[in-house]
């Protein structure tokens, strides 16, 4: 029996990014992301086929440069921060363009399927070996018990369900 050698990729946080757009009262998106997050790589082989990708945010980072919409998205109405302080993704599958994983928001866990971009791999002025990736999906907040909703005058809804991640990670081999 062969003996698959593990690589292990940690995160280089000063050049990755979990962030996400959401349609606010439908006419325009408002963006943000988790200043707080680490995420790690388990490959095979330096191709990255089938690597285990995983990834822990802290709710409480969360910043759409609005204190008064941030503070509302950690209560209660939206991540409730205080009882469930991480959102936590662990990959189920990757087959180099097509990610799929377990996303748990809320402690409510749910499959969802990410588009991934391999930039591919280089090594740095300073001798480190990198990877990196651009991520995107959509998943429906509902799903995760962010269900709070509002309704404007004109019948506009103020917060769209559908969420667009946008996650840009590069990974130092160990």
């Amino acid at each position: 029996m062969e003996t698959v050698v593990k690589t292990k990729w940690n995160l280089d946080t000063s050049h990755s990014a979990i962030g996400f757009k959401v349609k606010h009262m439908m006419i325009s998106s408002v963006t943000g992301h988790f200043e707080d997050f680490n995420a790690t790589l388990t490959s095979g082989s330096d191709d990255i086929a089938n690597a285990d990708f995983d990834f822990v945010a802290a709710v409480n980072s969360i910043n759409t440069k609005n204190t008064d919409r941030d503070n509302h998205l950690r209560s209660s109405d939206f991540f409730n921060a205080e009882a469930y302080p991480e959102m936590i993704f662990k990959s189920t599958s990757f087959n180099g363009e097509k990610m799929t994983g377990d996303l748990t928001i809320r402690n409510i866990t749910k499959s969802i399927e990410l588009n991934v971009d391999f930039n591919g791999i280089a090594v740095d002025p300073y001798g480190q070996t990198k990877a990196g990736f651009e991520i995107t999906g959509t998943l429906n907040r509902t799903d995760f018990g962010l269900a709070w909703s509002a309704v404007t005058e004109a019948g506009k809804v103020v917060v769209g369900e559908q969420v667009k991640l946008v996650v840009d990670l590069q990974f130092i081999r160990e």
